[in-house]
């Protein structure tokens, strides 16, 4: 296996709940990355694994971000495919305009399930319980992701914490956070990835 991008509690300062723990802790390796472990056609398959370490309250999880639509009508809707090889994980989406939070929803998937991402959607993925989280994922290879937003708001609309769901205050509306399912299976095609597929809408 290739070696992993590894992001660092530096790269994750800005977006964590926990601002007086973030603020001394040392820098430490977070979680990793393997990119382009195979690739199928113009998909690419990656792993990430995520240790269960917490960021002081808050549960560990990623930076977060959203993959802007491609400017061709095809490509616009989903783009990521996530899979639960080890462990359990939280994924949170919003769609956020200027500082308010048009929608936002959470899936809860476990060894197994699935998890569709589509584009502006900006997502982060949590692990909720005190063992390594191992997700595999399928993505067009020319898909961007952006980090920007994330960074400015200092972090998704809500953290996980000890304490449950907490409200991020630099947003001026979040609503209630729903839940939605995973999927139990996929298709055998991956080629949906490219199409206009409509999920969660």
């Amino acid at each position: 296996m290739k070696k992993p991008e590894i992001r660092y509690l530096d790269d994750m300062r800005m977006v964590l709940y926990d601002k007086k723990w973030a603020k001394k802790a040392p820098n430490f390796e977070l979680y990793y990355m393997y990119r382009g472990v195979k690739k199928k056609r113009d998909l690419r398959y990656d792993i990430t694994i995520i240790p269960p370490r917490m960021l002081g309250k808050e549960f560990p999880k990623t930076k977060g971000h959203y993959h802007p639509k491609n400017s061709k009508k095809i490509f616009d809707e989903a783009v990521e495919l996530y899979g639960i090889l080890n462990g359990q994980a939280i994924f949170l989406f919003q769609k956020t305009k200027n500082k308010f939070i048009k929608d936002v929803f959470a899936i809860k998937a476990k060894k197994g399930e699935f998890v569709v991402i589509l584009p502006e959607f900006e997502h982060i993925t949590i692990n909720p319980i005190k063992k390594k989280l191992i997700l595999e994922n399928w993505i067009f290879e020319k898909t961007k992701s952006e980090y920007s937003r994330l960074e400015k708001m200092k972090g998704a609309c809500y953290f996980y914490t000890k304490s449950g769901w907490i409200k991020n205050k630099n947003y001026k509306f979040v609503p209630k956070v729903r839940f939605e399912k995973p999927l139990k299976e996929i298709p055998k095609d991956l080629e949906f990835l490219k199409r206009d597929v409509q999920i969660f809408r």
